[in-house]
C-alpha cells in the first residue's frame, strides 16, 4: 500500500483495478475492491492497519466485474451512479467464472467460481458529496469508458480518481464507452480546473500530464479509424485490422500481448456493431 498523502493509499498488488482508501476521522471510504475473494481478505486485512473511524463505505466507479466481483467480500455500503446500478438490475444474481473472453484482468484468476453479485445501495444521478471529514470527497458522474463511469475528487487535497478514464500502457474497454464523452473527459483533465491535482488512474496508479495526453491521443485515433470503417460501411470483423496498429502504440510486456490483443477485438467489435452497424445509433445519441 503506497501513501499518496496520509489519509489516502492505493493498493496496485492485486488483479484487477487499482484499489484505494481514503481515512477519514468517521472511517475509510474504499475505492473498488480486488476481484478474488482470496485478495479481498487480503485487502480487508491490510485496512485494519488504517487508521480511522468505524464506519466504511465502498465506492464502485463502474460497473466493469475487475472492480465490482469483489464487492461483497468487502462487506459494507456500496456506492455508485444510477447507470452503474442498472447494469446490476440486468445482470444475474450470480457471477461465474464463464463466458465471453473480454481481455479483463479477472479471466486470468482461476477458481473464481460463482460469486453473488452486491448491487449498489446508494446511488446518484450528477453529484454526491461524501461529509465524512472537514474534507469533502465528491463523486461525480463522468461518462465515457462505461455509462455509469464516476471520478472521486478531493478538492482540499487535489486528487482525483479517474478510474477508467486514463489507462497507463494498456489498452482501453471499448465495449460500453461513449467515445465523444470519453475524450470530453479526458480534455477536461487537461484543463485548468484539473491543474495542480494527482490524478490516479485504475490502470496504472499516479498518471502524468504526458499519460493523459497520451490517451486522449488514442481515444482520438481509434475515433477516427472506427468513422472511417463506419463510413464503408464495414463489417465489425473488419475491426480486426486495428487491433495491431492500437497495439504499437502502448509498451507493454510481451506476456499481455494476447489479452490486450482480445481486449482490443471484443471491445471494438462490440462497439463498432452498437454504434455503426445495420442502422446502429450513433455515439452522441
Amino acid at each position: 500500500m503506497n501513501a499518496i498523502l496520509k489519509n489516502v493509499f492505493i493498493e496496485d498488488a492485486f488483479p484487477g483495478a487499482a484499489l484505494a482508501v481514503i481515512s477519514t476521522p468517521r472511517g475509510l471510504v474504499l475505492i473498488d475492491a480486488p476481484p478474488s475473494p482470496e485478495d479481498a481478505r487480503a485487502w480487508r486485512a491490510s485496512l485494519m492497519h488504517v487508521s480511522g473511524g468505524m464506519q466504511r463505505a465502498l465506492v464502485n466507479l463502474d460497473a466493469h466485474p475487475d472492480r465490482t466481483i469483489g464487492a461483497r467480500a468487502m462487506d459494507c455500503t456500496i456506492i455508485a451512479q444510477e447507470r452503474t446500478a442498472q447494469i446490476f438490475r440486468t445482470r444475474p444474481l450470480t457471477f461465474k467464472a464463464q463466458g465471453d473472453e473480454t481481455g479483463s484482468d479477472w479471466e486470468a484468476i482461476p477458481g473464481l467460481g460463482s460469486i453473488r453479485w452486491a448491487p449498489p445501495e446508494i446511488t446518484f444521478t450528477d453529484r454526491l458529496v461524501l461529509h465524512w471529514s472537514e474534507s469533502p470527497i465528491v463523486l461525480e458522474h463522468r461518462p465515457g469508458p462505461a455509462a455509469g463511469a464516476i471520478w472521486a475528487v478531493l478538492p482540499d487535497e487535489k486528487v482525483v480518481f479517474v478510474g477508467d478514464a486514463v489507462m497507463k500502457n494498456q489498452p482501453p474497454f471499448f465495449a460500453g464507452a461513449n467515445l465523444p464523452k470519453w475524450i470530453e473527459m479526458v480534455n477536461l483533465l487537461l484543463g485548468p480546473h484539473f491543474k495542480g491535482y494527482t490524478v490516479v488512474s485504475s490502470r496504472g496508479g499516479v498518471v502524468s500530464p504526458a499519460v493523459i495526453k497520451a490517451q486522449l491521443d488514442f481515444l482520438k485515433y481509434a475515433r477516427e479509424r472506427l468513422d472511417k470503417l463506419g463510413a464503408r460501411k464495414a463489417r465489425p470483423e473488419q475491426t480486426e485490422k486495428l487491433i495491431e496498429p492500437m497495439l504499437k502504440k502502448l509498451k507493454f510486456p510481451a506476456s499481455r500481448h494476447k489479452q490486450f490483443a482480445q481486449r482490443l477485438r471484443y471491445g471494438l467489435q462490440h462497439f463498432y456493431a452498437r454504434r455503426y452497424h445495420a442502422g446502429g445509433r450513433r455515439e452522441d445519441d
